[in-house]
């Protein structure tokens, strides 16, 4: 639908699962929500069809300063992490894993966003009426859901969500942007002199490339059912030579090219380049390495042949000016030290919660994902 809150597009693989991987989904998720039920289903006054009132109670797992994360949350979370992923389970076995992989991160952003959007709160953030009613109008728009029953269907078969749901992750997106816009970017800077020095400090990762400009002479060697043969190889590396010898003769290295490379630059008088130096074998780069510009190689035993290599120009690996590079520095610093702040915003906020665990394995799953924190959560409940 619209964009995160960190400018990144929401994955648009948000296909439904077929019936039965949703079927494996939701027998996994049961199982894996640790010792008792998934979901605690219960009817005031009992469970008979007589004196059901249709109220379900959920089961909470956490409570965060208060605010309670449920069984569903998590659920939720977990379906949608599984298609951010384009993840597609051939069997109960392989999702019970994928799940194992993707819960510790997935608790640890519920709870990472909940403190997040209780301090939007703490700072007044909230997202009114006529906001909402603006956004779902902009949605309806954009989508061309003429009422507001086709954009309900349409949310529901492609999100899995009700309006209000819709609503509670919309406002938990706002407050996790406005908490990011006044609480860390706000104190993270980085002056043009900062820039420069992280630039004078590094400047091999602002480098060209060097290349190398050749002309080639080839002299394939064909290939025989059983591998080249000996004397296949002396007849081309005599051949090779005596182009060689042409050229050390007097006759323009260009000219013997066209006359007897077997190669396609000979269309080019055998003109190869500019190339990345990274890209050549090691053998070529020991032969360049020993040439001037000018000079000529002996002949060479390469995969289709012996070639004799003239070295046209080179270029070093000289840092690209300052001013061009500028901008992404300021950019690549800028990031890494928002996602420090930000870090250590959030590590202040963990510290002074109060976390009630209901469920054990989810305890230990948040804790052991704790030392992987590197970047923040996006709100997704």
């Amino acid at each position: 639908m619209k964009d995160g809150w960190n400018g990144e597009r929401e994955p648009e693989a948000m296909q439904r699962f077929d019936n039965a991987t949703c079927l494996a989904l939701a027998v996994v998720l049961i199982a894996s929500a640790g010792a008792g039920t998934a979901r605690a289903q219960a009817r005031l006054g009992g469970d008979t069809p007589e004196n059901a009132s249709g109220i379900v109670l959920q089961r909470i797992l956490a409570k965060v300063n208060g605010d309670i994360i449920t069984q569903t949350d998590l659920e939720n979370r977990q379906v949608a992490a599984l298609r951010q992923e384009n993840f597609a389970p051939t069997s109960d076995a392989v999702l019970r894993r994928k799940l194992v992989e993707v819960t510790p991160r997935v608790i640890s952003n519920a709870v990472d966003e909940l403190l997040l959007v209780q301090r939007g709160r703490v700072l007044g953030y909230y997202l009114s009426d006529e906001q909402f009613a603006e956004m779902v109008a902009g949605i309806k728009e954009e989508n061309g859901f003429e009422t507001d029953e086709v954009f309900e269907e349409a949310l529901l078969q492609a999100e899995g969500m009700t309006v209000t749901d819709f609503r509670r992750s919309m406002e938990h997106r706002i407050l996790v942007n406005q908490v990011q816009q006044i609480e860390i970017l706000r104190k993270v800077m980085l002056t043009e002199t900062e820039a420069r020095e992280y630039y004078d400090a590094n400047l091999d990762q602002y480098a060209e490339e060097p290349t190398v400009t050749l002309r080639e002479i080839l002299i394939a060697v064909p290939e025989t059912p059983g591998g080249f043969s000996v004397a296949a190889d002396d007849l081309a590396r005599a051949a090779a030579e005596e182009a060689r010898q042409r050229v050390l003769d007097g006759e323009a290295f260009g000219v013997v090219a066209i006359a007897v490379s077997d190669a396609p630059s000979k269309a080019n008088e055998g003109l190869i380049g500019p190339l990345d130096y990274a890209i050549l074998s090691e053998t070529v780069q020991q032969v360049i390495d020993g040439l001037e510009v000018g000079d000529m190689s002996a002949p060479i035993r390469t995969p289709g042949g012996f070639q004799v290599l003239q070295l046209e120009a080179r270029t070093e690996a000289n840092p690209l000016p300052f001013d061009e590079v500028k901008n992404s520095i300021m950019d690549s610093v800028f990031n890494d030290r928002r996602w420090e702040e930000f870090n250590r915003y959030l590590e202040q906020l963990r510290g002074e919660a109060v976390i009630e665990w209901k469920d054990d394995e989810l305890e230990r799953a948040y804790e052991q994902y704790e030392p992987q924190r590197v970047s923040p959560p996006r709100a997704n409940n």
